[in-house]
């Protein structure tokens, strides 16, 4: 993973005592709300309904041993015992005091962390697939790019003060586990007819109040000019952008009022002036990042498939968890292994601050010392010894990582909802909780298969529900809470947006609106075809059927 260097850790002890001096100043009414707002976003700090909420960055997703045990510290010490994993594989502290988040900052500064630009109109962490460099379908390895990407974006003078947020992710694998046709910026990376490498670009894509998927504006960037072509990107949404409503502020409201073909000709025309700048990239400063991520000290081993299906009859319950929390890895007699954070009673993507040491633990002993949160809001070990696996598993299933639903119903994607955020219309928490109770037998979540479900409190869909196979919005109705449910959205490659089935539901028919919509699923599927491909092929109407005559 990527090591400070002494500019590195000096820029960020600097905005450590910048932000302590502006902290003092706003406690001792030297500063006004407004003048303290802008400063506390640039560091990560939200007000949230009973208490601030501060954001952590994790580039990437990639965090190390050291690092998970002091959030472990931190959570202690400064919150009520947990943190939780964001879907931009961030890490948030729900329970800060105001006065304590600049030595939060400064405990977090000593293991190379911080919360810079996870909150405020910049450029926000830039995502990947949490299975980077081990996945055995991938092209290249995109985290140094995101590392690169990450560099040029922190501290940038001109996107300090965008129209909006802004997001980038960049898939480097024949399956888009990045979901980049929802960002504002995607990439993909791509090999010419003559094998050179580029990217393909998508840009306008974003979910909230007017979801969209992106379009792909460059076929084939090639990638010395990856970073001045961003720039250009980011130089027309700055000009052309909407300042006077927030709403209609993100660039994919610019893309969708140009078309993308007139904004892909504005693009050009700015990168005219940029193309083979200072900013273009060399050999030289993409193998100085890639350094950072080479290989660790793999063994030379054999696949234990033999072994490994002897296990799996001896054990039913280790055969369950390695058919959904396991994948295989690029490298003969490894895995890659899914911690579950979504066991049932628990909100989806917490994890404590006992977990969070053991798991540090884990990583040392399994993984050489480095986990990845995951945009589902989950934490991977990517490099376990197959001849280890049902070792870690008895483990995990002690520590409560082991359920076996990575992938399943049950694997619920979900914004912490209207217990903690203040934008919220409804919880999100309590109808994940009902419907995992609902769908507790594994032999029948095992039967119904892939499948995602997504829940969001509020229009700005932080739990991604318009992606969602299923989705779940919290919807306001006079006071009271609802919720709205579509279907068919999804963020994988040709990503789609979900369909709204109809009128909204109360919270307590939640649970059996889903079972409804999932018993529709399995009567109609043929052999083998997931829920997202029956509903595309039958549409949405046979469900709309079956859940609105027995509701009204």
């Amino acid at each position: 993973m990527y090591v400070y260097d002494q500019y590195d850790q000096h820029i960020i002890e600097d905005r450590v005592r910048q932000f302590r001096d502006q902290t003092r100043r706003y406690l001792a009414g030297e500063l006004s709300e407004e003048e303290f707002r802008p400063l506390r976003l640039q560091n990560g700090l939200y007000v949230q309904r009973y208490a601030p909420m501060l954001r952590v960055a994790v580039p990437y997703g990639l965090l190390s041993s050291l690092q998970l045990r002091k959030l472990a510290q931190i959570a202690r010490d400064y919150d009520k015992g947990y943190a939780h994993i964001s879907t931009r594989q961030n890490v948030q502290f729900n329970w800060p005091e105001l006065e304590e988040v600049p030595e939060i900052l400064a405990e977090l500064a000593t293991v190379q962390m911080h919360a810079i630009q996870t909150s405020g109109n910049c450029i926000r962490n830039t995502t990947t697939d949490q299975f980077a460099g081990v996945a055995r379908d991938e092209l290249v390895d995109p985290r140094p790019w995101c590392e690169i990407i990450r560099q040029w974006s922190t501290f940038h003078p001109e996107f300090a003060f965008l129209p909006r947020k802004f997001k980038i992710a960049v898939n480097g694998a024949a399956s888009d586990r990045a979901a980049i046709e929802v960002h504002d910026i995607g990439l993909e990376a791509v090999r010419n007819g003559a094998g050179e490498l580029g990217f393909r670009v998508s840009v306008g894509g974003g979910l909230g109040r007017t979801p969209i998927v992106g379009s792909f504006i460059n076929e084939f960037l090639p990638w010395q000019h990856l970073l001045t072509y961003l720039d250009a990107v980011l130089r027309v949404y700055n000009r052309y952008g909407r300042r006077d409503n927030k709403f209609k502020a993100r660039i994919k409201i610019l893309v969708k009022a140009l078309t993308p073909e007139v904004f892909a000709e504005r693009v050009d025309a700015e990168w005219t002036h940029l193309k083979d700048g200072p900013s273009t990239l060399t050999e030289a400063e993409v193998e100085r990042i890639s350094r950072c991520f080479v290989d660790p000290a793999y063994q030379a081993l054999e696949d234990q498939d033999a072994t490994l299906a002897r296990l799996d009859a001896e054990h039913p319950g280790f055969a369950r968890w390695r058919a959904r929390n396991v994948i295989a890895h690029k490298k003969p007699g490894y895995a890659a292994v899914t911690l579950s954070l979504k066991p049932t009673g628990t909100a989806p993507g917490d994890i404590t601050d006992k977990q969070l040491d053991a798991l540090a633990d884990l990583a040392d002993r399994y993984s050489f010392g480095e986990v990845r949160n995951s945009h589902e809001q989950n934490i991977i070990l990517a490099d376990v010894e197959q001849a280890r696996l049902l070792e870690l598993w008895g483990e995990l299933r002690e520590l409560g990582f082991a359920t076996p639903n990575i992938g399943l119903l049950t694997d619920i994607i979900c914004c912490p909802g209207g217990d903690y955020c203040s934008l919220a219309n409804a919880k999100s928490i309590p109808i994940a909780e009902a419907i995992q109770r609902r769908f507790d037998d594994l032999d029948y979540l095992f039967d119904i298969g892939e499948l995602d479900l997504n829940i969001s409190g509020c229009m700005n869909a932080c739990g991604h529900h318009h992606v969602g196979h299923i989705g779940i919005l919290g919807v306001d109705k006079k006071g009271a809470e609802f919720y709205q449910v579509s279907l068919g959205g999804s963020a994988s490659r040709d990503a789609s947006l979900g369909q709204i089935l109809g009128p909204s539901f109360a919270q307590e028919e939640m649970a059996g609106v889903i079972e409804k919509i999932i018993t529709v699923y399995v009567e109609k599927r043929v052999e083998d075809e997931r829920f997202i491909d029956t509903f595309r092929r039958i549409g949405i109407e046979a469900f709309k059927e079956r859940v609105y005559a027995a509701n009204h």
